[in-house]
């Protein structure tokens, strides 16, 4: 095998920005996976330059001139990037691949921009790749493995490439880690509904806390997990063997179901600062709000109960609820969350819009066998900025407003004055306040009141929406110009758009037929086809949020909120 030059560039921003809280945050919202992938391809011998692009970067200029190959990991919302920057390094000559949860989602889109499309990544998957490491155009090759591996590189075999991201992270600095891969629950929007659950090996995790320690004054550490604390009583354990309590800070996303008083205290005990369940709905996924089969107020009474209990120990609580699943009628859902909202004020409701992320959760191909899957550019598809299914029992204008009406409630100033009074510490309070006056309060309400305004006025908008025509409005069209900036110019002719049918089509006349490892040809003979590997992995990237359930802003700003709390601490103790 020749040795290659290999850059590998982690999407956090899906365009160039200049914004004072992408200044601060988006280094510490690095990705595990292409830090991953970055080892794997230097045990392999071969030269390793990794970027995480926080849109600050010039990345012509952070990667070297001659590289042989790039990866390139991203969300959906950063696919049209992705898009450009592969066409950019093609014309360099560059071999391009990528991965993470778009290429696991829109592999079918994906091929037509890349060389490779990676879906479940493990070590042989890459090796594979950097053995071949050749052009495949006009449709990528299609590489996925069959099992998760048993065991990932930690902080410690990591740390090269973690160290550069966290020195662009000006004030404060998040590590990520992770303890498992797959979820045990099966909420139907959710990637990681159809992933089974895995813990990964306890000692390196002892071993990377240790390592922390000595590295950091006081880490902070993010868990990437999808559910962390599956195996509540063995992390626990191995936290509280591994270093003193509360000496690091941790923030997880997990679900009521396991948040019972004990396990709340035993984390406060171990420094967490911030906990972000999922409660989705009012009417369905009960194991994971702990809920049974309890529904409607009776159900918002019980959560709102066991929320308020963990405000008790646990400086900040995220709820996050899912808005248009097929279950909501009427204005019940929405006056149910507003009742919520009013029993529970010292929580931060979140309210991801409903959206098929291409071949993510099986769910999706029923939405797509009845035509309710819009073709809206991958750009906006963030679960805030457009919802790509088309409600089951509203009407887009009826829908749009009930979500204002929820938000207005929420972030009204009675309900901020209630959220401010209800926590006890002093930051916290102020950060609900910050959240709540900019963009996922206030923000996010002008933002759904303009595309309400112009569905009853813009008259490209409502024929878009009704799938009367799939000519897209100009509004979106010019936004996502906006977003890339100087690398619009490279996104490819026609990239903009997909076929948000490709999923069914997929099954319905497969186009990717897996082939055995065992197969003789090599992957230059294979163009167009799927080939399947020993093991699997998840993605390229472990998300911090789902491909399925976007929570990229929500862990954004528990994470700037978790800082704050330390500084504030900080500044006391001095």
């Amino acid at each position: 095998m020749r040795k290659l030059r290999v850059g590998i560039i982690d999407l956090v921003s899906n365009g160039p920005t200049r914004t004072l809280f992408a200044r601060v945050m988006n280094a510490n919202l690095a990705s595990i996976m292409p830090q991953v992938i970055a080892v794997w391809c230097e045990q392999q011998g071969h030269d390793v330059t990794l970027v995480c692009y926080t849109g600050f970067e010039n990345l012509l200029e952070e990667l070297p001139d001659d590289v042989d190959l790039v990866f390139i990991g991203a969300f959906t919302e950063a696919a049209q990037l992705a898009y450009a920057l592969s066409n950019l390094f093609r014309s360099r000559g560059a071999v391009t691949a990528l991965g993470g949860p778009h290429a696991r989602c829109y592999p079918q889109d994906a091929r037509q921009y890349f060389d490779y499309v990676l879906g479940f990544t493990d070590q042989a998957t890459v090796r594979e790749l950097l053995r071949d490491c050749s052009q495949h155009r006009p449709l990528g090759v299609h590489l996925t493995a069959a099992q998760q591996p048993s065991a990932l590189p930690g902080v410690r075999e990591r740390w090269k490439f973690i160290e550069p991201t966290l020195k662009k992270a000006p004030f404060f600095k998040i590590v990520p880690m992770i303890g498992s891969l797959g979820c045990p629950y099966t909420c139907s929007f959710c990637i990681d509904s159809v992933v089974p659950y895995q813990p990964l090996d306890l000692d390196v995790i002892k071993e990377d806390l240790r390592f922390l320690l000595k590295k950091l004054r006081r880490p902070h550490v993010g868990w990437h997990d999808p559910t962390f604390g599956v195996r509540f009583d063995d992390f626990m354990d191995a936290i509280e063997e591994a270093i003193p309590p509360d000496s690091i800070d941790f923030i997880a996303e997990t679900c009521l179901s396991i948040l019972s008083e004990p396990h709340v205290q035993r984390l406060k005990r171990n420094g967490f600062k911030a906990v972000l369940p999922g409660i989705e709905s009012w009417y369905d996924m009960g194991n994971k709000s702990k809920s049974g089969k309890m529904v409607g107020m009776e159900k918002v009474r019980q959560v709102s109960q066991h929320v308020n209990m963990i405000l008790r120990y646990i400086p900040y609580v995220q709820t996050n609820f899912v808005l248009g699943l097929d279950t909501d009628e009427g204005p019940e859902p929405f006056e149910l969350t507003k009742r919520f909202v009013d029993l529970t004020p010292g929580t931060f409701p979140t309210y991801p819009l409903l959206s098929a992320f291409g071949q993510a959760a099986p769910r999706n191909l029923e939405y797509q066998r009845a035509n309710r899957v819009l073709p809206f550019p991958l750009h906006f598809l963030n679960n805030t900025h457009a919802m790509n299914v088309r409600p089951a029992n509203y009407s887009w204008t009826d829908f749009y407003g009930r979500v204002i009406n929820v938000s207005k409630h929420t972030f009204s100033w009675r309900a901020i004055f209630n959220r401010y009074r209800a926590i006890k510490a002093g930051i916290p309070r102020w950060m609900n306040v910050v959240r709540a006056i900019s963009s996922e309060g206030f923000g996010r309400i002008r933002y759904y009141t303009e595309v309400r305004r112009r569905l009853a006025a813009d008259p490209q908008f409502r024929p878009y929406f009704e799938q009367e025509t799939t000519e897209l409005p100009r509004f979106y069209k010019d936004r996502a110009r906006k977003d890339l900036g100087p690398l619009w110019e490279w996104l490819p002719e026609g990239a903009l758009y997909h076929d948000p049918n490709a999923y069914l089509n997929s099954q319905e006349k497969p186009s990717l037929k897996p082939l055995s490892i065992a197969a003789k040809s090599p992957l230059s003979d294979v163009v167009g086809v799927s080939r399947v590997l020993p093991k699997r992995f998840r993605d390229m990237r472990v998300p911090a949020k789902r491909a399925g359930f976007h929570l990229g802003n929500s862990l954004r700003n528990m994470t700037a909120t978790v800082v704050a709390i330390e500084q504030k601490e900080n500044e006391k103790n001095a």
